[in-house]
C-alpha cells in the first residue's frame, strides 16, 4: 500500500478503537477524506496530504458548495477533515495543522418532518397482511415508533434483546453503546404475530440465526430495504410528507414531549448523548402549540 492509503487505515483504525464511533460514521468520515484526496490528485498536482495549506482547504471547500453541497453537508466534510488532520497530526505525520482554523458554516435548526398518530394508523392500515412480509412490515412499524429506534438499530435487533416480561428491549446504538428502552404491548404483539406466522416458518440463515427482522431469504434486513418499504407505505396512505425510517424516530419523541415526558427520559430512550440533541423536540412542540393557536384562535 502507498504512504497515502495506509494513512487512511490507520485513521480508520483510530475511529474504530480509540473513538468507538459506529461503522456508518467511520465509513462517513473515510468517504469525506477520499474526496479530498481526490481534488488534491487532481486540481493540487504540486501537493500532497502533507503540503496542502489552509488557504488550499478553504478553496476546496469552496468548490464543494459550488457543486450543490449543502452547508450540512459541508459541515460535516469539515468536521471529517479536522479530524484527519488532528490525527495526522497527532501521529506526527505533519508538522503543522492546516485544518486547525477551519471554521464551520452557521446551520439553521431545521425542524424535522413528524407523523400525526392518524397518519401512523393509515400506514399501518395500508399494510397487506396477506403477503409473506405483511406482518414482518407491521412489527417493524410499531418497533420503529414504540421505540424510537435508528434505523441500523432496528436491523440489529436479535432475538435475545427481546425482553418481553419486562417491556424492554436492548438495543447497540452509535459507538455499539448499549441502552435499555421500554417497549409497548401493541409493538410486542405485532413482533409475536411476525414470529408465529412468519419467522418461525422461514429457512434462517446460520449467520442471522438470532436477528429478528429477517428477508424472504432468511438474512439480517438491510438498513436501504426498510427505507424502501417506508416510502411504499407512504404511498399507499397517501401520505405526502418526505418520511424515512427515521420519521419515526422523531414522532416518537414529539409526541412523547407533547404528552409531558421528561426531557431527560427521552434523552435516554434515544440514546442522545447530549440533551442539547434532544431539545430540538421542544422546538418541534412549541411549533405545534404556535400551529394550534393559529388554527383555533379567535384572534388569529
Amino acid at each position: 500500500m502507498d504512504a497515502v492509503t495506509d494513512h487512511i487505515q490507520d485513521f480508520r483504525t483510530y475511529l474504530q478503537i480509540e473513538k468507538n464511533l459506529s461503522e456508518n460514521t467511520v465509513e462517513g468520515y473515510l468517504n469525506d477524506i477520499k474526496r479530498l484526496i481526490n481534488y488534491i490528485d487532481y486540481s493540487l498536482t504540486d501537493k500532497d496530504l502533507r503540503s496542502v495549506s489552509l488557504n488550499d482547504l478553504q478553496e476546496y471547500l469552496v468548490w464543494l458548495s459550488e457543486l450543490g453541497i449543502t452547508p450540512r453537508t459541508q459541515a460535516r466534510n469539515i468536521s471529517s477533515i479536522k479530524s484527519f488532520y488532528k490525527f495526522l497530526d497527532y501521529t506526527h505525520v505533519i508538522g503543522e495543522n492546516p485544518a486547525s482554523l477551519l471554521e464551520l458554516p452557521k446551520l439553521g435548526r431545521k425542524l424535522p418532518v413528524v407523523l400525526s398518530v392518524d397518519e401512523i394508523d393509515s400506514m399501518v392500515s395500508s399494510i397487506d397482511l396477506s403477503k409473506p412480509e405483511g406482518h414482518r412490515n407491521k412489527a417493524i412499524i410499531e418497533t420503529l415508533y414504540s421505540c424510537g429506534l435508528r434505523v441500523s438499530e432496528l436491523v440489529g435487533l436479535r432475538l435475545t434483546d427481546i425482553f418481553a416480561a419486562e417491556g424492554f428491549i436492548r438495543v447497540k446504538g452509535k459507538g455499539d453503546k448499549e441502552r435499555l428502552v421500554p417497549i409497548g404491548q401493541v409493538a410486542l404483539r405485532e413482533i409475536n404475530h411476525y414470529l408465529e406466522k412468519t419467522r418461525n416458518k422461514q429457512l434462517v440463515q446460520k449467520s442471522s440465526e438470532n436477528i429478528l427482522f429477517l428477508n424472504r431469504r432468511g438474512e439480517k434486513l438491510t438498513r436501504v430495504m426498510v427505507f424502501t418499504m417506508v416510502k411504499n407505505l407512504a404511498i399507499s396512505a397517501g401520505i405526502r410528507k418526505t418520511i424515512s425510517p427515521h420519521t419515526f424516530r422523531h414522532s416518537f419523541a414529539t409526541h412523547l414531549i407533547e404528552g409531558g415526558a421528561d426531557l431527560r427520559a427521552v434523552q435516554e430512550m434515544l440514546g442522545h448523548e447530549s440533551i442539547l440533541t434532544t431539545e430540538i423536540y421542544t422546538h418541534l412542540d412549541r411549533e405545534y402549540l404556535r400551529q394550534a393557536i393559529i388554527e383555533f384562535h379567535p384572534r388569529k
